[in-house]
């Protein structure tokens, strides 16, 4: 299974965008798929994580009420929703899956992911 994001570019603080995230090859309902994204200076963060078994879907504190993640299974896309963008959302935000259940607490650690997609840039600035 390989992942491609998609979605970034630069935005105004309040402004919103939209990520992709496209799988090629089988995705079975055993997998996580999370958001995580990376800022300068800063360690990788989870942001959220949806787990295709139960439809378990985490977010971070820091996103929360303003990130939607979301799927289309017939595309093998998820989506993360950004709204109400802070300059503290800036960084690289990547997609990752994993094939076996991980479990709540777990979601947002990527440790616990071992596919990860190419990075797509979210700038926000005015």
């Amino acid at each position: 299974v390989q992942l491609q994001a998609s979605g970034g570019g630069l935005v105004q603080p309040g402004g919103s965008l939209r990520l992709s995230c496209t799988a090629s090859g089988p995705i079975t309902r055993d997998y996580v798929v999370g958001w995580f994204r990376l800022a300068p200076g800063k360690e990788r963060e989870g942001v959220s994580s949806l787990r295709f078994s139960d439809r378990s879907l985490i977010y971070a504190d820091s996103v929360k009420g303003r990130f939607t993640m979301s799927r289309d299974t017939e595309k093998k896309t998820v989506y993360l929703q950004m709204t109400s963008l802070k300059p503290e959302d800036t960084g690289l935000y990547y997609c990752a899956a994993k094939g076996r259940r991980v479990i709540n607490s777990a979601q947002l650690n990527p440790r616990m992911y071992d596919i990860w997609g190419q990075g797509t840039q979210v700038t926000v600035s005015s």
